[in-house]
Formats: structure tokens, C-alpha cells, sequence
């Protein structure tokens, strides 16, 4: 499948919900990652996303209006000694304590392994997806996945996980939801391949332009040097 345009694509959908994306810059020097946020309620809506060192967390923007912080304040973004997790929820949580389990394990088996453990947001009648994405510094090489409802079905989860190896200016991009809907739809089908191009900044900016301007709440966009290992990270929040 060729590339899409993934500011295109954004622009033409409302309420992808939450969405990770994986790659390598166009240049083949830097790996990139990408995490947004998007809300109809108030709940959700009320979040902001903190840095915390190489980490990611999100927080409450105004603490008196949070109502279940059970599936909104999380670490989307985890960093261990040779990668990068990154997921919509407590997940980030359970693969990043197996792999520091163990000094020698090969992180993107442990990836596989934790989410086994898991499943889709317990949140009727939606049932929410959880994506989650690592990177492998060393190789470059990124894993996804997608853990849902077989049609809506909570008696019934699917467990999907896709491997790439790196391209320049190419990137995978996947999202919990296929569109606004009541009740929304699943993501369906594999991540879409999606060209990246420009730098940190173009990119962050066109990410943060193309999201629908009601739901969008927060933005994460980090570059790794594949060199050197330094990392540049944006944040973007529409709550100030």
C-alpha cells in the first residue's frame, strides 16, 4: 500500500480518538514517535500531557473537574535502556515492568508478552482499544498493536501485532477508533503506512493543524538521533 498523506487523512476524520505513530525521519537519521489525545467529554477532555524526564504522563488540567481517572491519566510514553514505549493507557505500565524484569530479555518479545496479560478498555459500550508501540534503538525496528472487541463483542478480544523494519520517510500510523460514531467503531484493519517528512517542528505543527479542532487535547512528538541517541521532544496542549 502506498503512503498516505497523514495530515490528509486527519483532516478527514473527526474522531480518530487516541493515535500512535511510528517511523523513521525522511532524512534516515532519526526514529519518530507520535502520540495524540482527543475528548468529547469533559473528562477526557480535561487533560494535559507533563513531562517527567524522558517520560510522558498526563494530568488533570483542572483537578475539581476530574471525575474517574482510571483510563485518563497514564504514562502514554515510557523510555528503557534501549527503547521506547509508547500506548493509550496503564499498559505502558505492564510492558515496561516486564522488560526491566530482566537485563537480558529482547524487548519486543516482552512487548508481545505483556500484552497478552491484557485486553480492551473496560468502558460499555464502547470498549476502547488500546494501541501501543516500541521501538528498538539499536535495530530501529518498531512494533504495534491493537488489542479490541471482536465487533463490539466484550466475550470476545482480538490481539493484533505488527512488526516493521525502518525505511526512510516512512512511518505506521494506527488509532483507536475508525471514526466519529454513537457508539464510535474500532480501528479496523492493519496500521496505515504514512510518508513523514520535514522536521520536528513542521511535522508537530501539522499534526496539531490537521486534528479536528473541538476533540483535540494533547500532543506528543519525539525524534531519536539514531547516531548519537539524543532525543527532541514537543509537546503541544490545548488546555494552557
Amino acid at each position: 500500500m502506498k503512503p498516505i498523506n497523514i495530515f490528509d487523512d486527519l483532516k478527514g476524520n473527526t474522531y480518530p480518538g487516541r493515535g500512535i505513530v511510528i517511523g523513521q525521519s525522511e532524512d534516515g537519521k532519526s526514529l519518530v514517535t507520535a502520540y495524540f489525545i482527543m475528548g468529547r467529554s469533559v473528562n477526557s477532555r480535561n487533560r494535559v500531557f507533563v513531562a517527567e524526564g524522558e517520560n510522558m504522563r498526563t494530568q488533570a488540567h483542572d483537578p475539581a473537574l476530574l471525575t474517574d481517572p482510571s483510563l485518563v491519566i497514564y504514562y502514554p510514553v515510557r523510555t528503557f535502556d534501549g527503547g521506547l514505549i509508547v500506548t493509550n493507557g496503564d499498559q505502558t505500565d505492564t510492558i515496561y515492568n516486564l522488560i526491566c524484569s530482566s537485563p537480558d530479555c529482547i524487548a519486543p518479545g516482552y512487548f508481545v508478552r505483556a500484552l497478552l496479560t491484557r485486553t480492551f478498555e473496560p468502558d460499555p459500550p464502547l470498549y476502547t482499544p488500546r494501541i501501543s508501540g516500541i521501538i528498538d534503538y539499536k535495530s530501529g525496528g518498531y512494533w504495534l498493536s491493537i488489542l479490541k472487541s471482536t465487533d463490539g463483542d466484550p466475550a470476545a478480544a482480538q490481539r493484533q501485532f505488527f512488526a516493521y523494519e525502518p525505511m526512510p520517510g516512512l512511518g505506521h500510523f494506527i488509532h483507536t477508533y475508525k471514526c466519529d460514531g454513537d457508539p464510535v467503531p474500532s480501528f479496523v484493519g492493519e496500521p496505515k503506512p504514512v510518508s513523514l517528512s520535514g522536521d520536528i517542528d513542521s511535522f508537530t505543527d501539522g499534526l496539531w493543524e490537521s486534528l479536528n479542532p473541538d476533540n483535540k487535547v494533547s500532543l506528543f512528538v519525539r525524534y531519536i538521533d539514531l547516531e548519537s541517541g539524543e532525543a527532541e521532544t514537543r509537546i503541544v496542549n490545548k488546555n494552557k
